[in-house]
Parts: C-alpha cells; sequence; structure tokens
C-alpha cells in the first residue's frame, strides 16, 4: 500500500472515530479504489449507511466485512442488525449462532455491549413475532434477550406483559419484580406490577406500588388512574353487604 493511501485510511478512521461521517465517507471510498483488503473500512463504510437508512447498501458493506474476516464480531453484530431491519431474521439468527459457536457454549465472554446489541436484535425480533399473533415465538425471543441483559429492566417488563398476556401469572409477576429490583425507577415496570398485584386481589400492595412510582414521577397519569380505582374498589370492599 503506498504513503498515499495509507493517508487516506488514516485520515478517514479519524473523522469516523470523530463521527465526521461525510469526510470519513469520502475518504474510505477512496480507499477502496486503491485496496480491497481493509474489512474494518468495509465496517465503517457499512455503518454509515445504516446511519442514512440504506440498508441494503449497509449490509453489502457488512457482508463484505465478514467475508474478509469470518471473526470480526463487531461486523457480524452490524450485519445482524441490518438483517433484522431488512426482515431476514433466519439469517440473523444465523450470525448470531455462529458468533455463539465461536465463543464456547455460552455468552459470558462476550463483551457487555456485543451482548446489548443482540439483545435488542432479540427483542426486536420478538416484536416482529408479537405483530403476527405468534406469542409463544415472541415469548421466547424475548427470553433470550433477557438471557444476555438479565439487568434490561425495559426488557423483562415486556417479557412480563408477555406472558401476562399469555395467562402465566406467576412468570409475569417474577418478571416484573425482578424489573424492579434490576431499576427501581424504572416507574412503567413498577405500574405493571401494580396491575398484576390488584387484577390478583393483592390491593394493598398494589396501591403501594402505585404510591412509589408517584413519589418518582408525581404526574404519572396511569399511577393516578390505577390508584383511584384500587381505592374505588377498596372501599367498595369494606362496605357491609345490607340485609
Amino acid at each position: 500500500m503506498d504513503d498515499h493511501t495509507k493517508q487516506l485510511l488514516l485520515l478517514g478512521r479519524e473523522h469516523f472515530e470523530k463521527r465526521e461521517l461525510e469526510k470519513a465517507e469520502y475518504l474510505l471510498k477512496q480507499v477502496l479504489e486503491k485496496t480491497e483488503r481493509f474489512a474494518d473500512v468495509y465496517d465503517m463504510l457499512g455503518v454509515i449507511a445504516h446511519g442514512k437508512g440504506d440498508f441494503t447498501t449497509a449490509e453489502a458493506y457488512f457482508e463484505r466485512a465478514v467475508g474478509l474476516n469470518p471473526n470480526y464480531t463487531e461486523a457480524q453484530l452490524n450485519l445482524m442488525v441490518t438483517y433484522n431491519d431488512l426482515g431476514k431474521y433466519d439469517a440473523a439468527r444465523r450470525i448470531y449462532s455462529e458468533i455463539r459457536s465461536r465463543g464456547g457454549a455460552g455468552t459470558s465472554q462476550m463483551d457487555p455491549f456485543a451482548k446489548g446489541k443482540i439483545a435488542n436484535m432479540h427483542a426486536e425480533t420478538s416484536q416482529a413475532y408479537q405483530d403476527i399473533g405468534m406469542t409463544p415465538e415472541a415469548i421466547g425471543e424475548l427470553e433470550k434477550a433477557v438471557a444476555l441483559c438479565p439487568a434490561f429492566a425495559d426488557l423483562r417488563t415486556r417479557l412480563g406483559v408477555l406472558y401476562r398476556d399469555a395467562g402465566d401469572v406467576g412468570r409475569a409477576l417474577e418478571q416484573f419484580e425482578e424489573a424492579k429490583n434490576a431499576n427501581p425507577k424504572y416507574v412503567h415496570a413498577r405500574v405493571m406490577l401494580g396491575v398484576l398485584l390488584l387484577t390478583s386481589g393483592a390491593i394493598d400492595r398494589a396501591i403501594g406500588e402505585w404510591q412509589e412510582v408517584l413519589e418518582l414521577d408525581p404526574e404519572n397519569k396511569s399511577a393516578q388512574m390505577y390508584t383511584r380505582i384500587a381505592k374505588a374498589q377498596k372501599d367498595k370492599a369494606s362496605i357491609p353487604p345490607q340485609a
């Protein structure tokens, strides 16, 4: 590689790191005119194309990056996300399986950023299944997401809602409680927990959850409304039946 191409590559990487993406794209494309052997150049161009919403071009760049370096995890993750954006869920799962098999039986060695990215992909796939009424498959995808990132309160809450809607109250309660423990300030989990407690007859516990929500978010309309409903039910239950 000649000195001019080296300089283009160096500057292109610097602009990309600084998020000066237009400048980076211009320089990196010039690098490709000189040489096609740098997987990270294709990956960076894929990220730029994806950011523009050009998923088809991004897909081609990421596939080229992975083709040059099959162990390039970041490019594989980017390709997974892009496949997901294009609705190519089977292809996305295939890439995920390749990453898992390369890393051994589990994902304990995977860095948190990678786990988060894969977990969000599972969550998006779950939503796609949910949209077409395939609830068991939607639950399965969210279970995978939670297994990767158990501290993500939003994922646990979504899984709890799916369990609840599927009639599995015990598992739903567990997920809402775990979401609350993971992030006590994530009020949506606590609102959902209160709803489940109310429908299970635990009115005082439900009110307690919503009161804590209102301490965190005094304007939370859901907590205000549900508290009124629960108190009305409690008052009604306290009135002795007439002879």
